[in-house]
């Protein structure tokens, strides 16, 4: 095996960032790998990272974790760099998002929040902690279309993460929030926060909040991270990564990690998850161009 990197497509902290140093950590320490060389590559939401893997065509020991957000900026900042267009390795965790509202929100159900939005789109400001493109911007568009307000009609701040997030849904500078799970855990046990509705298949352990689909919303949404390589790399190359990753998902440290950071185990890899990556960079092209970004 060659000595690997891990390419990061934004800053250290960040949600790639701590899914890849995670990953990385235990490969080292349950010695499934030698030591990996885990370094971030910042700009345009993700792009800059893509394009530079693209152009690394052929290079069969660096890897790139990325996601959703990934997939939406390569949209929306006009890059031609598709991640279907990378060698697939395997996807790893997907994340629900949740409709966060403050604590003393008129809003107690997501029918309620729902009945406002209907009503009148203008005076409902969502917050999410993604640029447009990104998963917190994508799950209320999608949300819109689904109880069939016009995702044009949105009235959506983009925050820089989860923490500016948090400031705007307690000051009340907001109606609702969108976005991971995952930072908001505190707070929600707190009583600071309450979720209205989760967007996956099946509701969140430990958090009290129904799914859109109970709540008769016909929408499932994840974001999701994964593990891609450069183009034209060898097949052998491609095989011993997916490996890796493939023992990765066996341990039990990566388990443990899973629970701690309330993530859910989506593991794919192969056909599937080559398929999934062109399943998204449609869906991602089909909202952003009812929205007119791209």
């Amino acid at each position: 095996m060659h000595r690997l990197r891990m390419m990061v497509p934004n800053s250290p902290g960040g949600g790639y960032d701590l899914t890849a140093r995670t990953a990385v950590k235990i490969l080292e320490d349950e010695d499934i790998t030698g030591r990996i060389e885990v370094f971030n590559v910042i700009g345009a939401g993700g792009t800059v990272a893509m394009a530079r893997l693209m152009n690394e065509r052929g290079n069969g020991d660096l890897m790139m974790m990325m996601g959703l957000g990934v997939v939406g900026a390569t949209f929306t900042n006009g890059s031609k760099a598709r991640a279907s267009e990378a060698t697939a390795l395997a996807r790893v965790v997907e994340e629900q998002e949740g409709i966060l509202v403050p604590a003393d929100s008129p809003f107690r159900t997501v029918q309620d929040f729902v009945a406002a939005w209907k009503a009148d789109p203008a005076k409902v400001t969502i917050g999410g902690g993604s640029n447009p493109g990104g998963p917190d911007h994508l799950f209320p568009m999608e949300t819109a279309k689904a109880v069939g307000v016009d995702p044009t009609r949105v009235n959506f701040v983009s925050y820089d993460g989860g923490g500016d997030l948090l400031t705007a849904l307690l000051g009340n500078k907001i109606a609702a929030g969108t976005s991971g799970l995952g930072e908001y855990v505190d707070q929600i046990e707190a009583g600071q926060v309450r979720v209205l509705a989760v967007s996956g298949e099946k509701r969140v352990e430990g958090i009290d909040a129904p799914t859109l689909q109970e709540s008769g919303i016909d929408l499932t949404f994840t974001n999701w991270r994964g593990v891609i390589a450069p183009p034209g790399i060898a097949a052998e190359d491609r095989a011993s990564m997916v490996r890796v990753l493939e023992d990765l998902h066996k341990t039990q440290a990566w388990k443990d990690a899973l629970v701690k950071n309330g993530w859910s185990d989506a593991f794919l890899t192969g056909p599937a998850f080559e398929q999934f990556l062109r399943d998204q960079d449609n869906r991602v092209e089909s909202t952003l161009t009812d929205l007119g970004l791209v």
